[in-house]
């Protein structure tokens, strides 16, 4: 059985919800129903950013050797404001440091747009912050040769009926179609992986 660690923040967690309605344990789902040989490791830390988890790794991969790393955060740094050549450098160096110790693992990054609608009369230099955030994960994806999931939210931000009250975490039908974004991106992949030659 081979590892699959999703390492991110509340989005990965589940925040809110039973561990069995994060996206991690639904994409689980998805790979018993492939009969593909993986574990579906959530580590995902409510408020975490990209600096705490660049710290937090070196414990994480202490504790587990992934096949496959996906990486998904960024949501706190755009909602805090964190410089973006900041958030930047942490992926980077987080990507970085997986791939140096474990340089046959599969490494996946899941892209973000701004975590929240700033609606027609968003200050000027904030749209800009958060037009140039969604590009970030797409450039660095490129510059890492690493896969990509264009957008993470992608059906669930902006839509109240597939978030809790606080309109910024998916509630349970919102992690499904997470689950549903992050599995089109890595079920061709794994398939690949364990096609014959």
């Amino acid at each position: 059985m081979q590892n699959i660690i999703f390492f991110g923040d509340s989005l990965t967690a589940g925040y809110g919800l039973p561990a069995a309605d994060s996206f991690p344990a639904r994409v689980q789902h998805k790979l018993d129903a492939a009969g593909l040989p993986y574990r579906a490791l959530n580590y995902g830390v409510s408020g975490e950013t990209s600096a705490g988890g660049r710290q937090r790794l070196p414990a994480v991969l202490a504790r587990q050797a992934p096949d496959v790393f996906v990486l998904a955060l960024g949501a706190n740094d755009g909602l805090r404001g964190v410089p973006l050549r900041d958030t930047t450098a942490n992926l980077r160096a987080i990507l970085q440091a997986v791939r140096q110790q474990f340089p046959a693992a599969l490494l996946v990054l899941a892209g973000l747009e701004f975590p929240f609608d700033l609606g027609p009369l968003g200050v000027p230099a904030l749209r800009t912050y958060a037009q140039e955030f969604g590009g970030l994960f797409r450039q660095l994806a490129a510059a890492e040769g690493v896969a990509f999931i264009p957008h993470l939210l992608a059906g669930v931000l902006g839509r109240p009926e597939l978030n809790l009250p606080d309109r910024v975490h998916p509630n349970a039908a919102g992690q499904q179609v997470l689950a549903a974004n992050v599995w089109a991106v890595l079920a061709p992949l794994l398939a690949q992986r364990h096609t014959p030659a």
